[in-house]
C-alpha cells in the first residue's frame, strides 16, 4: 500500500481546510472538525458508544419484566432479538460499506438507532419492544460495521494500531458506564430511561459526523452478491439460536439439532458461493492462513471466557459479597477500566512488539485473571476480587487492540470493512457461547455438589468451576498458539499493509 500517498493526501486536506479564507477574514477551518484528526476519532466514538452502552439495559430486566407482567425466562428475548439480529448483519453491512462508503454507513447506522431506541423507549406492549429491539440491532450492526474502519480510515496507515487502541479504550467506556449510569436512570424516570437517554447522542453523532470527510473509494462497485449475504444470515442466526439451545441439553436435543443442521447447511452454501462470485462478502483464501484462523478463533475464545464475570459474578456478589447493586455495578466495571487502560497502551506497544505476542501475554493474563476469581473461597475478597476482574480486562484490551490489528492489516485495505465487522462478529460469538456453555458448566457443577453440600456451597462449587473451566480454556489457546510459533521473532504477515 502506498502509506505515503494517503499521509501526503491527509496533509493536503488538513492543509486546505486551514487556509485563509478572504471572505471571512480569517481562517475558515477554526471550527473544522474535519480538519482535527483526534476530534475525528471521537465523534465515531461517540456514535459507536450507542452500543457498549446497552449494558445498562441488563440492570432494567426486573423493571421490564414486572412492567410487561412477563415470566422471567421470557426477557432471554429482549436480547436474543438484539444480538442475533446486529451479529447476523454486521458482516453483509461491512461489505457494503467498503462498496458504498463507511461514512454514509456509519450515518444511517447513528440515524436508524435514534429511532430504534426511541421506539424501544416507547414500547407500550412486550411485544412492541422485541420488535424495536430487532431494529435497534439493524442500528449497532451499521454502526459496528463500519466503525474500525472509518476510524482507522481517517488516519495515515501507519498509526493504525494506535487508532485501534483509542478505539477500543472509547468502546470499553460505555461498558463501564453502562451500569453504574443505568441505576441513576431507572430510579428518576423508569426502565424507559436505559433507552431513551441514547437517542440525543446518536443525534449529536450524527450531526458531528456529517463534518467527517468521505475517505477515498478504495475498492470496485460490483454488484452485490444477495444469495450469499441471505446464505450467511441463515447460518450466523440459526448458530445464535442453537447456541442458545445449549443451556436446555439434554433435556431438549431435537431444537439443537434442526437448528445445528440448518447453520451447518447455509454455512456450506456460504462457502461454495463465496468461492464462485465475482465480488465475494468475505474473501475466505485469507482462512487458509493458519495464525489468521487461530486470530479469529482465539479472539471467539477469549470473549466467552470473559463473559463469565459478567455472567456470573453478579450472583456471586449478591449472594456471598452480600453487596447493594450499586456497589456491584461499580465492581462489575473493573474489567471494562482494565481494558481502558490497557487498549491505548498496546496500541502504542504494537509498533515495536509483535501483535501475535501481545496476543499471547492477553492470553495468559486473561487466564491468571479469571483462575484468581476460581480459586477465591467462601469468604469474598472484595479487593482480591476487583484486581482480578481488573487484570482480566488488562488482558482482554491487549488481546482485542491486537486482534483487530492482524485482522485489519491482513485484510486488503478495500476490505477495512468486512476487518472490523470480522471481528465484532468473533466477539459477539464468544460471548454468545460463553451465556450458554458457561451456565451449562455451572449448573452441571452446582447440580452435582447439591447432592452432598448444601445450596450455598453448591453455589460456590458451580461458580468456582465455571471460572477454572474458563480459564483453562485461554490456557489451552495459549498452548497451542505457542505451539504455532507465535513466540518466534519472525515478521509478521499481517504487517504487509
Amino acid at each position: 500500500m502506498a502509506t505515503g500517498n494517503r499521509e501526503d493526501e491527509d496533509q493536503g486536506r488538513c492543509a486546505s481546510e486551514t487556509a485563509f479564507d478572504p471572505r471571512a477574514g480569517r481562517s475558515s477551518a477554526v471550527l473544522s472538525i474535519s480538519a482535527l484528526p483526534t476530534l475525528r476519532l471521537l465523534v465515531i466514538g461517540l456514535g459507536t458508544l450507542v452500543v457498549p452502552l446497552d449494558s445498562a439495559v441488563n440492570v432494567a430486566f426486573p423493571h421490564i419484566i414486572r412492567q410487561f407482567a412477563i415470566p422471567m425466562p421470557m426477557i432471554e428475548w429482549v436480547v436474543i432479538a438484539y444480538v442475533l439480529t446486529y451479529t447476523s448483519l454486521m458482516l453483509i453491512f461491512g461489505h457494503i460499506g467498503d462498496v458504498f462508503g463507511h461514512k454514509q454507513v456509519f450515518l444511517f447506522g447513528a440515524a436508524w438507532s435514534a429511532v430504534a431506541l426511541l421506539l424501544c423507549s416507547l414500547a407500550p406492549s412486550y411485544h412492541w419492544l422485541l420488535a424495536a429491539r430487532t431494529m435497534q440491532g439493524v442500528g449497532t450492526a451499521l454502526l459496528l460495521s463500519c466503525g474500525t474502519a472509518l476510524a482507522t480510515g481517517l488516519f495515515p496507515e501507519r498509526q493504525r494500531a494506535k487508532v485501534l487502541g483509542l478505539y477500543t479504550m472509547m468502546f470499553s467506556l460505555g461498558s463501564a458506564l453502562g451500569p453504574p449510569l443505568a441505576g441513576l436512570l431507572i430510579e428518576q424516570w423508569g426502565w424507559s430511561a436505559v433507552f431513551g437517554f441514547r437517542v440525543p447522542i446518536c443525534i449529536i453523532a450524527f450531526s458531528l459526523a456529517l463534518m467527517l470527510p468521505t475517505t477515498p473509494h478504495t475498492g470496485a462497485r460490483k454488484g452485490f452478491d444477495g444469495v450469499g449475504a441471505l446464505l450467511l444470515t441463515a447460518s450466523v442466526s440459526a448458530s445464535l439460536l442453537a447456541l442458545n439451545e445449549l443451556q436446555y441439553l439434554p433435556q431438549e436435543l431435537s431444537p439443537f439439532l434442526l437448528l445445528a443442521t440448518i447453520a451447518g447447511l447455509a454455512a456450506i452454501g456460504f462457502i461454495r458461493r463465496e468461492k464462485t462470485v465475482a465480488k465475494p462478502i468475505i474473501d475466505l483464501k485469507f482462512f487458509h492462513d493458519r495464525s489468521f484462523m487461530l486470530a479469529n478463533v482465539g479472539h471467539t475464545v477469549v470473549n466467552m471466557a470473559g463473559f463469565s464475570i459478567m455472567l456470573l459474578m453478579p450472583f456471586y456478589l449478591d449472594r456471598v459479597g452480600n453487596l447493594s447493586a450499586p456497589a456491584s455495578g461499580a465492581m462489575l466495571a473493573a474489567a471494562a477500566i482494565g481494558m481502558m487502560v490497557a487498549a491505548p497502551l498496546t496500541g502504542r506497544l504494537a509498533g515495536m512488539v509483535s501483535p501475535r505476542r501481545l496476543l499471547l501475554l492477553g492470553t495468559l493474563l486473561i487466564a491468571a485473571g479469571l483462575a484468581g476469581i476460581g480459586f477465591i473461597g467462601a469468604g469474598a475478597n472484595i479487593a482480591l476480587l476487583v484486581a482480578a476482574m481488573a487484570l482480566q480486562g488488562v488482558g482482554q484490551g491487549i488481546f482485542q487492540v491486537a486482534y483487530f490489528d492482524i485482522v485489519t492489516g491482513t485484510l486488503p485495505v478495500s476490505a477495512r470493512g468486512v476487518a472490523g465487522s470480522l471481528g465484532m462478529m468473533t466477539r459477539t460469538l464468544g460471548v454468545v457461547t460463553g451465556a450458554s456453555v458457561l451456565m451449562l458448566v455451572f449448573k452441571i457443577l452446582r447440580d452435582s455438589a447439591s447432592k452432598e453440600h448444601g445450596e450455598a456451597l453448591a453455589f460456590l462449587a458451580g461458580f468456582q468451576g465455571a471460572f477454572l473451566f474458563s480459564s483453562g480454556v485461554c490456557v489451552v489457546l495459549l498452548l497451542v498458539a505457542v505451539s504455532c510459533g507465535w513466540l518466534r521473532a519472525i515478521p509478521d504477515p499481517e504487517r504487509r499493509h
